[in-house]
């Protein structure tokens, strides 16, 4: 068996890692200190290594004949001001496509992803004796903008390292309590598609209304009509969410402008409900803008997720691993979350099975876990990063170990 346990030093390494990475985020496909931290931190452990995806890193742990299992963490921030009060509190900042410069904040848990990945990394190192076969450690970029997994896939990434049997993966998560895991058997995560509608509309003065197709009023029909898409269109049983998270207009209270923009988030299960869903925002978008005898709006696909699908013999061995490691008390197995993540690309681009788990992000003496985003950051890190190095050496354990 290998051990979970960290030494002493190794734990402070892990510590000090958590710290330096949330001290120092990068936006999505930006990762590029962040990069060089990770493979300076592989060349110390001993494991080759290349570039792959832009800021992607892709590590090779080889110990003899065996298995090749996948190993995920993801890498970049969010543009966030953090408001933490820690002692490594970010004052990063970085650029946004359109030019705009943002505070930027490990608010998803990524550093924590990266630093016990590192840490698995390195206990793997030296218990060579209780495994056999090959890890390829994936440091990929660009998850929150679902354009990591396919820039490394589309550099190549399983041309130039070895093919992996499963591709396994963990996220903190702040309403599963530390030293706990939550699982899904089948699809885990939701597809996602977000977009941009322009509205085109007929400038006047706020006086004149008569002079005008005012956008504004367009949009806000366009809003509320897609929201009988999901209490409607679908059955009850079939879920969906569909989200308007920004609308944008206008310059002056006293003006109607010739256009307004927003921004939609859509989330499905299944391929069949998505192809409900897109086609019927299209439909809708387009019959409130005629019945306005405004100009045709333009849809514009801002990104979008795969859905995340676990395999259902994997994640049995997976459960029984953490299990075995963690207390059965403390594995439960979840329905599947709204959520999304690019992850499955992964696996899904070779036809290769994956399994994806949380792992718990607040303390479970509180009385309730944080609502919001940023409450990913780690108060206290030592059991939910200890947590991850020990789901990670366990579920390695049962995919790679000696006859």
């Amino acid at each position: 068996m290998l051990s979970t346990t960290l030494t002493d030093d190794e734990r402070d390494a892990l510590h000090e890692t958590y710290r330096h990475l949330h001290r120092n985020p990068e936006l999505s496909m930006q990762e590029h200190r962040t990069a060089e931290f990770i493979e300076r931190r592989l060349d110390e452990i001993g494991i080759e290594h290349f570039r792959c995806g832009g800021t992607g890193v892709v590590g090779i742990q080889r110990n003899g004949e065996g298995p090749v299992v996948g190993f995920r963490a993801d890498s970049d921030g969010l543009p966030i001001q953090e408001d933490t009060g820690a002692d490594y509190a970010s004052t990063a900042t970085g650029e946004l496509a359109d030019g705009t410069t943002v505070p930027v904040m490990h608010g998803c848990g990524h550093d924590t992803h990266v630093s016990s990945a590192l840490a698995t990394a390195a206990l793997m190192a030296r218990q060579t004796d209780g495994w056999s076969g090959t890890i390829v450690w994936l440091f990929q970029p660009g998850e929150e903008t679902a354009a990591g997994a396919a820039a490394m896939v589309d550099d190549g990434l399983w041309d130039r390292a070895p093919k992996p049997e499963v591709v396994l993966g963990q996220h903190v998560f702040p309403s599963v309590p530390s030293g706990g895991v939550a699982i899904s058997r089948g699809t885990a995560m939701a597809l996602a598609d977000s977009l941009k509608v322009t509205v085109f509309g007929t400038q006047s003065h706020g006086s004149q209304p008569q002079n005008a197709i005012d956008p504004i009023v367009l949009g806000a029909h366009m809003v509320t009509r897609l929201q009988t898409i999901v209490s409607r269109e679908l059955s009850p049983q079939e879920p969906a969410v569909v989200t308007c998270g920004t609308f944008h207009a206008g310059l002056k209270e006293n003006i109607i402008p010739d256009r307004a923009e927003f921004t939609l988030n859509i989330r499905t299960l299944t391929e069949e409900s998505r192809a409900r869903v897109l086609p019927a925002i299209t439909r809708i978008v387009n019959a409130e803008a005629e019945a306005s005898g405004a100009p045709q709006p333009q849809i514009e696909e801002i990104y979008r997720f795969p859905r995340l699908y676990n395999d259902p013999e994997r994640a049995d061995q997976v459960i029984t691993a953490l299990r075995s490691e963690l207390g059965d008390d403390r594995v439960v197995e979840v329905p599947p979350a709204m959520g999304s993540e690019d992850f499955g690309w992964l696996a899904d681009s070779i036809g290769v099975p994956c399994v994806f788990w949380f792992f718990g992000g607040f303390a479970a003496e509180n009385t309730a876990p944080p609502v919001n985003h940023s409450p990913f950051f780690l108060p206290d890190m030592e059991p939910t990063l200890s947590t991850a190095v020990r789901a990670g050496v366990a579920t390695l354990q049962q995919a790679l170990a000696r006859p």
